[in-house]
């Protein structure tokens, strides 16, 4: 898995948000807190609101929180409302690739790979993610020593 900056951005913006519990933080705010330029973040921001992600308040007491709670909104909402689908070849989901000959099986193995993705960012709220609940399975990948390398 790749992540950009822009999303890496956004997963930080979001937990950021999630851990103020409601309390509206500024661009600035967030972005000194994660150490995220304001000026990128702005952009970045802008995009998780269209995302539903996040909502902003103009005004003295404005700012930006997430658009629901943060149990209800998992890592992987926050990365398709700035990367759109979770895992693709050069723009393509994998179950529309065709691929011939010694690399016909390859589409199912990406297919495969997208599959455990989704699974476990699906599974990561926002406030697990905060908290350290995971469920079984992803503490389970967590405690192969093979997962830190």
């Amino acid at each position: 898995m790749r992540l950009t900056s822009r999303t890496d951005y956004a997963l930080r913006a979001a937990l950021e948000l999630a851990a103020a519990r409601g309390t509206p933080l500024t661009t600035s705010e967030i972005g000194g807190a994660q150490a995220i330029p304001a000026s990128y973040l702005g952009a970045v921001l802008a995009e998780l609101r269209r995302g539903g992600i996040v909502k902003a308040r103009r005004g003295p007491e404005g700012g930006w929180t997430l658009a629901r709670e943060a149990t209800a909104i998992s890592l992987a909402d926050v990365i398709r409302a700035v990367d759109g689908t979770l895992a693709n070849v050069a723009g393509t989901r994998p179950e529309k690739l065709k691929y011939k000959g010694a690399a016909e099986g390859l589409r199912s193995a990406l297919v495969a790979v997208r599959a455990a993705e989704r699974e476990v960012l699906e599974s990561i709220s926002l406030a697990g993610a905060i908290s350290g609940k995971f469920s079984a399975k992803v503490r389970l990948l967590l405690k192969n020593p093979s997962a830190w390398r």
